[in-house]
């Protein structure tokens, strides 16, 4: 039995293999971060053989109450995900399975490659609706992909959506690969209204760099992106540096900044009532947004979220909150679980790629319903 990690998002170190299928493992930081709860490793060799795959350091992980009632995803052709035994005792997570197959594939959650990346900007940029921007480069030197959907025109609202700057949150760029499918759709109702209403400007990953080092939440400089939007450089943090030089450019009226949440068995959307400006007519937009997406997928909800910033408390580093501030605009954080949805479970996939991407058409449907009153 061989334990491997040496490809794009690989995460674990292997600590010892015993034949009979106990295997013990770790995760490591991030590179120039204390961060660390994401994996994704092959395990080959383990036929047939009742594995117990023990991660001793997950008690001491970024975000270790998020193990309760999580179980890891596993894979053969890396295309199906599902979900597979896994147990934690406070300290250890195990992952139980008997692989039917010579080679398996586990994961925090369902990976999303820089390779599917590339092929998601590249079909995109097929349809006459689309323009490709290169902002720039990473760190490592990886392209800054932006798509624009449509024109401006007079009257017409500017839209953005970004996902990806915590790059071990995977089911955000599957929530993008599925509003864009939909966006991009000549024969989709909603999305012929959209874009005669608004242009839209989209990072579908704001991070390229942790995606391919296999990072939870930094990029290759140690810079939590989600933390770098008041003062960002191109030495320490060029990803948010490069998209919000774009976005002083074009302005913005509405933006859903895509995420995923460790402990939260839900769906659910925190918003900025904490920034200096807000105001009950801000409040009132936030809600009915909400309200639509509670309408447009069961998946959805509005009782389980974050706690709530006191006026004048918001963090303004945190990107909603500086682009709700700077531009007058709707923003908004999409979070959805690592784990089933609390509320419509699935005992097979638990929360799964292709509902993230159904999440991505409901919030299309929910600007639909909100467009007017921005």
């Amino acid at each position: 039995m061989k334990i491997s990690h040496n490809f794009d998002s690989g995460k674990i170190e292997c600590i010892n293999i015993n034949p009979n299928g106990k295997i013990t493992l770790s995760i490591p930081q991030d590179n120039a971060s204390e961060f660390h709860q994401w994996f994704h490793f092959r395990l080959t060799g383990a036929k047939n053989i009742s594995c117990q795959m023990e991660i001793i350091n997950a008690g001491k992980t970024s975000y270790a109450a998020g193990w309760k009632d999580y179980r890891a995803v596993a894979s053969y052709d890396r295309k199906i995900w599902f979900r597979v035994d896994t147990s934690y005792d406070g300290h250890s997570l195990t992952i139980n399975h008997t692989p039917e197959c010579d080679s398996v594939y586990f994961a925090y959650f369902a990976p999303y490659s820089m390779e599917r990346h590339h092929d998601l900007i590249a079909n995109a940029q097929l349809s006459e609706l689309t323009e490709h921007i290169h902002l720039g480069y990473t760190g490592d030197g990886q392209d800054m992909d932006l798509l624009k959907i449509g024109e401006e025109g007079e009257g017409k609202k500017v839209c953005w959506m970004i996902a990806r700057q915590h790059p071990g949150e995977t089911m955000a760029q599957w929530w993008m690969e599925g509003m864009l499918d939909s966006l991009l759709d000549p024969e989709d109702p909603i999305a012929r209204e959209l874009l005669k209403k608004a242009v839209f400007y989209i990072v579908p990953n704001m991070n390229p760099d942790g995606s391919l080092r296999g990072n939870l939440r930094t990029n290759a400089t140690g810079a939590n992106l989600n933390r770098e939007w008041q003062t960002p450089t191109m030495a320490h943090s060029p990803e948010v540096f490069l998209v919000r030089q774009k976005m002083l450019e074009t302005g913005m009226d509405f933006c859903l900044d895509v995420h995923g949440d460790e402990e939260l068995a839900y769906n659910f959307i925190a918003g900025s009532e904490g920034i200096p400006s807000w105001n009950d007519s801000r409040q009132r937009l936030l809600d009915h947004y909400q309200q639509a997406l509670v309408n447009a997928s069961p998946d959805f909800q509005t009782k389980i979220g974050y706690e709530k910033d006191q006026p004048g408390e918001a963090l303004m580093t945190i990107g909603t909150h500086y682009m709700a501030e700077q531009f007058n605009a709707l923003v908004m954080t999409v979070e959805m679980p690592f784990k089933d949805t609390e509320l419509t479970p699935d005992e097979y996939v638990g929360w799964s790629p292709l509902r993230s991407q159904k999440l991505g058409v409901a919030c299309l449907n929910a600007l639909h319903q909100t467009m007017d009153e921005l």
